[in-house]
C-alpha cells in the first residue's frame, strides 16, 4: 500500500464516499468495514454494534469466509477487549491480542490474529460501535504491532465519519418506519370503510328479512341469501385487514409482491376497480424499490381519492436494467398548465423529488376528463 499524503487522502475520500452512498444500516457497517481493511491493508476487519443485553446487535466481518463465519458460531458477547473499547471509549493498539490478559480465547475455528487495532465508534458521548483491525500485511518488527500511530490516526477519521454515516441510516430507516407506519394505518381505514359499508348493508337486509318473513316468506329467503352473501364478504375484508395488513415486507418480499398484495387490498377497500400486473422485473437497489413503492402509493391515493375514477390500472415492467412504473386512471383528470397549483396537492412535487433522489424520472399525462398517467423510470443498479 502506498503511504504518501496525497494517496492516503484520496483512499480516505474514496471510503467515505463509499459510506455516504448507502442508506441501510446493514450496507454501512458493510463498507464501513471494507473500506477499514483496504485503506490501512489489514487481513482482517469486524465492526460490533452492541445490544443493551451484553451481546451485539449487529457484527460484520471482513476477511473471513462465509464457510468460516458460520464455523465460528455464534456472535462474541462484550468481554475482554471489545468490552474495553465498548466500555472505556479508548483505542487499543497491540503488539499481540493472544498475550493481552484481558484476552479470553477465542471458538476453534476462528482464524488466528495476532498484531491488533481497535477504535470505538461514538454519537457524543454514546458509544454506538466498536470497529477493529487485526493482522496488518507487512513486515513487523519482531514481536511488535505492524499497525503504527498513523494508522490509528487514519481509523480515527474513519471512525468519525462512520459515526455520521451509521446514524444518518439510522434515522432513515426511523423515517421509513414510520412511513410505513403511516401507510398502514391509512390502508386500516380504507378497509375499516369498506367493512363498515357492508355491514351497515348486512344490517338493513337483515331488518328486511325479519319484515317480510310473516307475509312474504319467498322474498324473505332471498333477502336472508343476501344476508349471508355479505356476512362472508364483511369476514374477507375483516380477514385482509388481519393478514394483509401487517408491516410492509418490501425487504423480504420485493417490490412486486409488496405492490401486488397492497393493490389487492385497495381493489377490495374501493368501488374503483384497481389491478395490477408485472412481468421481467430485476431485483432493484433498495433506494429505488422504495422510492418506487412510495411513488405508487401516492398515485393510487391521489387516483382513489380525488379522481373518482372506475379503473385504476397500475403496471410494473422491466426497462433495460431499471424498471418502468405505470399508474393510469379513467377519472376526471387535471390541466397539467396549473400543475404548479396542483402539483403540491397531488404530491406531484414529492413524487418527483423520490424519483429524482435516485437517479429516475417522472412524467405525469393528464387532461380535464381525460384520465391521469404516472410514470416513473429508474435505471436499476
Amino acid at each position: 500500500m502506498t503511504t504518501g499524503p496525497s494517496s492516503g487522502l484520496a483512499a480516505v475520500s474514496t471510503a467515505l464516499l463509499a459510506m455516504s452512498r448507502h442508506l441501510e444500516v446493514r450496507d454501512v457497517l458493510k463498507t464501513i468495514v471494507a473500506s477499514a481493511r483496504e485503506l490501512l491493508d489489514a487481513e482482517y476487519a469486524a465492526l460490533g454494534v452492541p445490544d443493551d443485553h451484553g451481546g451485539f446487535a449487529q457484527f460484520v466481518v471482513d476477511g473471513v469466509s462465509d464457510e468460516q463465519w458460520r464455523a465460528i458460531g455464534p456472535l462474541p458477547r462484550q468481554h475482554g477487549i471489545l468490552a474495553a473499547m465498548l466500555h472505556k471509549a479508548e483505542p487499543e493498539r497491540l503488539d499481540d491480542v493472544r498475550k493481552d490478559p484481558r484476552f479470553e480465547g477465542w471458538p476453534s475455528a476462528h482464524p488466528d490474529m495476532s498484531d491488533f487495532l481497535g477504535l470505538p465508534i461514538q454519537d457524543g458521548e454514546e458509544t454506538i460501535g466498536a470497529l477493529f483491525l487485526a493482522n496488518k500485511r507487512c513486515p513487523k518488527p519482531d514481536g511488535g504491532c505492524g499497525f503504527t500511530e498513523a494508522d490509528e490516526e487514519l481509523l480515527s477519521i474513519l471512525a468519525q465519519h462512520a459515526a455520521i454515516a451509521l446514524t444518518n441510516a439510522r434515522l432513515y430507516e426511523r423515517s421509513r418506519e414510520l412511513t410505513i407506519a403511516e401507510e398502514r394505518s391509512r390502508l386500516a381505514h380504507e378497509l375499516h370503510d369498506a367493512v363498515s359499508q357492508k355491514l351497515f348493508s348486512l344490517r338493513l337486509t337483515a331488518q328486511a328479512a325479519a319484515a317480510l318473513v310473516d307475509r312474504d316468506p319467498a322474498r324473505a329467503k332471498g333477502e336472508l341469501q343476501q344476508v349471508a352473501a355479505l356476512a362472508a364478504e364483511a369476514a374477507d375484508e375483516l380477514r385482509a385487514a388481519v393478514v394483509e395488513l401487517r408491516p410492509a415486507a418490501l425487504d423480504e418480499d420485493g417490490l412486486v409482491h409488496t405492490l401486488r398484495t397492497q393493490i389487492q387490498v385497495l381493489d377490495r377497500a374501493h368501488t374503483a376497480r384497481v389491478t395490477f400486473d408485472s412481468s421481467g422485473v430485476r431485483a432493484l437497489p433498495a433506494a429505488q424499490e422504495e422510492a418506487m413503492l412510495r411513488v405508487a402509493q401516492e398515485a393510487l391515493h391521489n387516483a382513489l381519492r380525488h379522481a373518482e375514477p372506475e379503473r385504476v390500472a397500475v403496471s410494473l415492467f422491466r426497462h433495460g436494467q431499471g424498471a418502468l412504473l405505470t399508474v393510469t386512471d379513467d377519472g376526471k383528470g387535471f390541466d397539467p398548465r396549473t400543475v404548479r397549483r396542483a402539483g403540491r396537492h397531488l404530491g406531484l412535487v414529492s413524487m418527483r423529488d423520490r424519483a429524482g433522489g435516485v437517479g429516475g424520472r417522472l412524467t405525469v399525462t393528464s387532461e380535464p376528463g381525460g384520465g391521469t398517467t404516472i410514470e416513473m423510470e429508474v435505471p436499476g443498479g
